[in-house]
């Protein structure tokens, strides 16, 4: 942590600053805060983390890092119901993958008591009631943007039963529903949420922390800023739907503190991603009705199915550094976060030869029992990442629409009497095929010429076709999954349907059975990232066995989505 109110010589950045950092180097500048910088990430546990929290991530780890000061995590463990330790671990294990360390592990359950002492203390200053009404009859009596709203019959209760009855909340005495807590404000506040807001309700739900002492738990607007003033928090970094909430945030703080101290509130814009859903009940619904296959499912936008599909920390933080912070809200095309995974895999994928629909190569004229060892470069982009040997024999493994009997003049692959190269092999000339009662192709056959291979005199020969290959002799059966967008809809968010299963894209998960990979590739370990040569970036899934290596489709080579959408 900064010491002194001088920003750090290593905060001068490339790039224009965003608003929040100029906001800080004001703050550095001014001397607020004794020159901390201090910020907090408190995402609720209710659910994994997804591409939306990984901004607010960045940003909140990423100001604390860049100004010499500190970033806390902390649970907002206030709904008992929704809560789980499952949600607590994987939160963590996300922020660390992403490349983060936080100063402190907090909970908003370390401070439910000095809350409770703060809310008897409103209290007893005639700032709060125990309101004995249904939320339907408060929500009813909030009036409107240009009405004011209705006092409830409880609003001037005697102190002393207020505090009674919010003491027996506590107990357990009284039944979820039965009784709220209510801040006494300003029924007819323009700030709707100054309206006499709810800061307490009943739950009888053991807390995953504190078991069954607590009958009463906050609500976040009273949670929040309270706790960011326990904690000492000196910039909070919120998104655009908390601004409506700032004034109470600062209301409550204003009556909590002592001293000059005080944290105070920012709002950033929230992302939004084309062709996806963050809200996290929605996300659950896809989870429990098992329209994916979990939280990790590869089609999810979830920090933990980015992950089991291949997606690197440094491309999720380079396209959340490319698309900025703002604000104001706007939504982000999926294909630049794609384009981000390109980018990165590019320079760090080792190409392997992947045939995904295979079909039979038959060399005529190759030298029965013959083998060849050849040289395939591990990744073009690093002169460093060496290279690999491939083997080539009389059999291959090519894919099947590489092959085509009646083709099209455009068509520049393989086709009898058309020549074509075999990748990092030899240049071959089709002879016909072989098809089976369904009139099936079941087998390609070609001749080679033995001097095209790279080093001979006929290897400079152009032909408009290069095709990849794999050795049937030697090749390792795998399986690979297609992914793609999970929804068909732009918007998904907005639009109206009756069934969430309404929206998903039926091809969003195609899985190939069995496809023929180079023997390079067997000793592959779940998370091992791999360009399959024409085909996209894979990653090994957790689901490979010893017996058969499964891989996933992280993106492919180029953004064919658009294409195909103009298509239709």
């Amino acid at each position: 942590m900064s010491e002194t109110n001088e920003i750090p010589a290593n905060a001068t950045p490339e790039k224009s600053l965003n608003f929040i950092e100029q906001i800080v180097e004001e703050d550095l500048r001014n001397g607020l805060n004794d020159g901390r910088i201090q910020t907090r990430f408190p995402p609720e546990p209710n659910g994994y983390l997804h591409i939306g929290h990984a901004k607010a991530i960045c940003l909140d780890f990423g100001i604390a890092q860049k100004y010499g000061g500190i970033c806390n995590l902390r649970l907002d463990d206030t709904n008992p119901v929704k809560e789980d330790v499952e949600y607590t671990d994987a939160i963590k294990n996300d922020i660390k993958w992403l490349g983060f360390e936080w100063a402190n592990v907090f909970h908003a359950s370390d401070y439910f008591q000095d809350l409770y002492d703060f809310a008897v203390r409103l209290i007893k200053e005639g700032k709060a009631y125990v309101d004995e009404q249904t939320s339907e009859q408060i929500a009813a009596q909030k009036g409107t943007l240009t009405s004011p709203g209705t006092e409830s019959p409880y609003r001037n209760r005697p102190i002393g039963e207020s505090l009674d009855l919010f003491r027996r909340m506590n107990e357990g005495e009284f039944p979820e529903g039965a009784m709220t807590l209510r801040a006494k404000i300003d029924m007819s506040h323009p700030n709707m949420h100054f309206r006499d807001p709810i800061i307490y309700r009943i739950i009888h739900h053991p807390h995953h922390r504190t078991g069954t002492k607590w009958h009463v738990y906050p609500m976040y607007d009273f949670a929040h800023g309270q706790s960011d003033y326990f904690e000492r928090v000196t910039h909070s970094l919120c998104t655009l739907e908390f601004v409506v909430h700032r004034p109470l945030y600062d209301y409550f703080v204003e009556l909590l503190k002592d001293g000059a101290y005080r944290p105070h509130q920012y709002e950033f814009n929230r992302l939004n991603l084309t062709y996806t859903m963050m809200s996290k009940r929605k996300l659950l619904e896809l989870v429990q009705r098992g329209l994916v296959h979990g939280w990790d499912d590869p089609r999810m936008p979830t920090l933990v199915g980015l992950r089991r599909r291949g997606y690197t920390p440094e491309s999720i933080k380079n396209f959340i550094d490319a698309i900025g912070y703002t604000k104001y809200d706007g939504t982000v095309d999926m294909s630049l976060l794609e384009h981000s995974v390109r980018e990165d895999l590019n320079k760090k994928a080792t190409r392997v030869s992947v045939v995904l629909n295979p079909v039979k190569l038959i060399i005529n004229n190759y030298p029965e029992g013959q083998v060849e060892k050849m040289s395939m470069v591990n990744n073009p982009e690093d002169p460093e990442s060496g290279s690999h040997e491939i083997t080539f024999s009389k059999e291959l493994w090519i894919e099947r629409e590489d092959f085509m009997e009646d083709a099209p003049k455009k068509f520049f692959r393989l086709t009898p009497g058309g020549e074509v190269r075999l990748k990092s092999a030899y240049i071959i000339t089709c002879t016909g095929c072989e098809k089976d009662a369904s009139g099936n192709v079941t087998t390609v056959y070609a001749d080679y010429q033995p001097d095209t291979l790279s080093g001979m005199p006929g290897a400079s020969k152009k032909v408009k076709g290069t095709i990849h290959w794999v050795s049937a002799e030697t090749a390792v059966p795998v399986e690979v999954r297609l992914y793609d967008r999970l929804f068909t809809s732009e918007n998904p968010a907005e639009e109206k349907y009756d069934d969430l299963s309404e929206l998903l894209n039926p091809e969003s998960e195609i899985i190939l059975p069995t496809s023929y990979a180079e023997e390079f590739i067997s000793e592959a370990r779940p998370g091992d990232r791999y360009q399959f040569v024409r085909n996209g970036y894979f990653v090994a899934d957790k689901d490979s066995t010893k017996e058969k290596l499964v891989f996933n489709r992280t993106v492919s080579l180029k953004d064919s989505w658009k294409k195909e959408q103009k298509k239709a």
